[in-house]
């Protein structure tokens, strides 16, 4: 068979395929491919296949398989019925072999990490939020954890190197969790890992913004944030891709996503607590303290947003820190 590039994972019923696995199965043709998972960008003769999800980036969409240009499959894992708890286990044990988890000690990062036990690292400034609780849900759950401390001149590093790379450099928010993510992939990236398991997915999967506890048709909220993910992707891997790293989404597993859209909107917000599904999962396998907190957005928590907001102000932005990325982003893309 002529070279074939497999870049990620490939899985079929939940058990991990080898590229010499790979390569036998395309000698049957491309439809092979069809009933697939995993997280790749496979290329081989003139053709190219991408997850259904299109978790790793790609020159074609999502879930497609093209040759010489043209697509001529899609591609669609249908794996065996589960409850949301099988869902889940198997989604991060497959995801496990290698790899870090970016850790913020809530509960979709707190869940993976117990269930894969790989290192964890946080990114938090100095006595932020998310530095002190993930040291405290470490020590809980007896994780090997990171807590990396960015300081302000590393930040406006990091700054100039992101809004190069994502697809919206000037809007504040996208920056700050992209920011954020800039340094736990540096640490993996320095520590020798491709692979960092995230927890993107669960809050639009399960009902985790606090806009949810007052949404009118949490249904719809629903929908609409998870047709957003593919942006949110597009954010982060741009940033991953950047350091030589990749992000790995569990959430995002077809089994995670079927179960959990099986669920009724309305079970995902109980009683004022959002992700009530996921807590009850995630109750067996952490610490029940944690399976029921609350916890600070990552960009808030780790302190990076204030961090901007003060850079913003010192470059003579006292009260826009779009202005401020506008400027960085106008002189990378003059240069």
């Amino acid at each position: 068979m002529p070279d074939m590039n497999l870049k990620g994972w490939i899985e079929r019923d939940g058990v991990r395929l080898t590229p010499a696995d790979v390569e036998q199965m395309l000698e049957a043709g491309p439809n092979a491919l069809n009933g697939c998972g995993g997280e790749f960008l496979l290329t081989w003769d003139d053709c190219i296949a991408r997850d259904a999800f299109g978790i790793i980036p790609g020159p074609v969409p999502p879930g497609t398989i093209s040759c010489n240009g043209r697509e001529i499959l899609r591609i669609n894992p249908d794996p065996a019925p589960c409850t949301l708890e099988e869902a889940i286990v198997t989604a991060v044990s497959l995801r496990s072999d290698e790899g870090v988890v970016a850790f913020s000690g809530g509960l979709d990062s707190a869940l993976i990490a117990g269930l894969a036990r790989l290192p964890c690292v946080t990114v938090g400034v100095e006595g932020s939020h998310d530095a002190t609780w993930a040291a405290k849900a470490a020590r809980m759950m007896d994780l090997d954890l990171e807590i990396v401390t960015p300081r302000e001149n590393e930040v406006a590093e990091a700054l100039d190197r992101v809004v190069r790379v994502i697809p919206e450099p000037t809007n504040p928010l996208e920056v700050s969790i992209a920011t954020t993510l800039y340094f736990a992939a540096e640490w993996a990236a320095e520590h020798g890992h491709t692979r960092i398991l995230s927890g993107q997915g669960a809050d639009e999967l399960f009902g985790g913004y606090a806009r949810y506890l007052s949404s009118l048709d949490l249904a719809r909220d629903l929908d609409r944030d998870f047709a957003d993910l593919g942006r949110q992707r597009r954010r982060d891997q741009a940033v991953a891709t950047l350091l030589g790293t990749n992000l790995s989404l569990p959430y995002l597993d077809v089994r995670v996503v079927r179960a959990a859209r099986a669920i009724p909107a309305e079970e995902m917000v109980r009683g004022g607590v959002r992700k009530h599904p996921l807590r009850v999962v995630a109750e067996h396998h952490i610490p029940t303290e944690m399976a029921w907190a609350e916890k600070k957005a990552m960009q808030y928590g780790s302190g990076i947003w204030k961090v901007i907001q003060r850079l913003a102000r010192r470059n003579g932005y006292k009260k826009s820190v779009q202005g401020y990325l506008t400027e960085i982003s106008r002189a990378e893309h003059d240069h």
